[in-house]
């Protein structure tokens, strides 16, 4: 007899034994569908072939039955044990579903990889290496493109426009739509509580804001001129030197700049226009465990995400790190060991090797998700637990995998990540010009 495919290991062992003890097993098709992935659940149901059993001797009367009363406690004995016994093993269910490849998470293509233009299908469309991505609270997917100096939208029915930029690179149209003005080398975007886009226009030294109202575009720190300047005054009279990463904490109230050509990262109070340090002296090195931030060195900050908590965590590129500022005020590393590499995991985040890590952001469980650009991955470090995993990527250059293990995916320096309300995670392959998600 053969056992269906897919179960888990401990559901086929006990199969196995029950099949050698003459009993039959069958498996039914539930009539519902689960929300876990949409999958159809399946119930294992095990059918005792009682007739491949010892038949029970018969009953002796009772003290003071007849002997006619003998065929009746033989009746109660058959109601008791039927021809046919089903039991459904709801616990076996749930070890099937979690080990069961119907459950298992796979990567699927959202936009990219075709040659269509705007008010197309996003998966059909043309992309010219898109790096930041996120969501609006319509359930829009926004998206920079850094060689292709747009902002772009995918919309609930999937279907992508063009919200900002003319493809030109420049640095051109505040105060006018968002549509007419010029980029030059977008990395990141975030979207506030109330619908603003923030834009890191980075090698115009500047951060930039679509209204969601009006699509107008004004600038909000930065003038424009590279240099380091400002703190403590209004964030539009400061100078910055490249921003490659802006990120808002989790009310929307602070702007989070990654100041790499500073060696800075700085905030903007949203409220009152004034931008301060957080982390970084000016000076290049790593920084003691335990040191005052503020006043710490730093290799090249390339991103940085706020937790619930209020801590700030640093992603070095060529530093090769993660660090967090406490909310103390203190930094220290809490992933890789400086070096380039890719190792270490599933064990001590602090052991591990990065290589050129370029985005991250922290998930809704508090672990921080980070693009491992140049080893092609995408890691999640745990701050429960000091470790580090795989989540995305084989950890070699290409574009094989889609519709596969989100494991077996082969990426080109994802620039990228972003979880969606839903637990959903998106990557921007960007080499490969596309945008990724995982399903589960």
């Amino acid at each position: 007899m053969s056992i269906a495919p897919g179960l888990a290991p401990g559901v086929h062992w006990l199969l196995r034994y029950l099949i050698a003890q003459e009993r039959r097993v069958v498996q039914k098709p539930l009539n519902h569908r689960s929300k876990l992935g949409g999958e159809i659940l399946t119930r294992i149901e095990v059918s005792f072939n009682c007739t491949s059993a010892p038949h029970p001797r018969p009953l002796s009367p009772k003290k003071g039955e007849g002997r006619n009363q003998g065929p009746k406690r033989l009746k109660e004995q058959e109601n008791i044990m039927p021809h046919r016994m089903t039991v459904t093993i709801a616990s076996l269910l749930v070890v099937s579903l979690l080990n069961s490849p119907a459950s298992a998470a796979k990567i699927v293509l959202v936009a990219g990889g075709g040659t269509a233009g705007d008010g197309s299908p996003a998966a059909q469309a043309k992309l010219d290496s898109p790096f930041g991505v996120e969501f609006d609270r319509a359930g829009n997917l926004v998206l920079v493109e850094m060689t292709g100096h747009h902002v772009r939208r995918i919309d609930g029915r999937g279907v992508i426009t063009t919200i900002g930029g003319t493809g030109e690179k420049g640095h051109s149209g505040d105060n006018g739509p968002a549509a007419k003005a010029t980029f030059n080398g977008m990395h990141n975007l975030a979207i506030a509580a109330d619908g603003s886009i923030y834009l890191a226009d980075t090698w115009n030294n500047c951060v930039r804001r679509i209204d969601p109202q009006s699509g107008m575009i004004t600038s909000v720190a930065g003038t424009g001129m590279k240099g380091f300047s400002g703190d403590g005054g209004p964030a539009t009279k400061a100078e910055f030197g490249g921003i490659y990463c802006a990120s808002l904490d989790p009310r929307s109230e602070k702007l989070y700049l990654a100041d790499l050509d500073n060696r800075r990262i700085r905030v903007v109070d949203l409220k009152s226009g004034v931008v301060t340090t957080v982390a970084g002296n000016g000076m290049k090195g790593v920084p003691e465990d335990g040191a005052v931030a503020s006043n710490s060195p730093l290799v090249d900050p390339r991103a940085v995400a706020v937790d619930k908590a209020g801590n700030v965590y640093v992603l070095e590129r060529g530093g090769h790190a993660l660090r967090v500022v406490s909310t103390d005020g203190t930094i220290r590393t809490v992933a890789g060991t400086g070096k380039a590499g890719l190792s270490g995991d599933g064990g001590n985040a602090r052991e591990a090797t990065l290589n050129g890590p370029k985005h991250l952001c922290i998930d809704h469980d508090g672990t921080v998700l980070i693009a491992d650009t140049e080893n092609h991955v995408i890691r999640r470090y745990s701050p429960a637990t000091g470790k580090i995993d795989r989540v995305a990527g084989i950890g070699r250059k290409g574009t094989a995998g889609v519709g596969g293990d989100p494991l077996q995916i082969e990426m080109n320096q994802p620039h990228g990540v972003f979880v969606h309300s839903t637990g959903v995670l998106y990557i921007t392959d960007s080499s490969n010009h596309r945008i990724l998600r995982i399903e589960k």
